[in-house]
């Protein structure tokens, strides 16, 4: 294999362990959204969706 294939193979491959890493820091460390209780909110309504 050239240098150059070699540089350019290990240079891709860093970029995308790089991104992959990074991205899953974020999603390790992401804070967790405030939602509503949907069954404690609804517990009054008689009404139902049909599927």
């Amino acid at each position: 294999m050239k240098t150059e294939a070699l540089i350019t193979m290990v240079a891709a491959q860093g970029i995308v362990i790089i991104m992959a890493l990074y991205f899953f820091y974020k999603v390790l460390t992401i804070k967790p959204k405030e939602e509503p209780d949907s069954y404690r909110e609804n517990d009054d309504e008689t009404d139902r969706q049909e599927s």
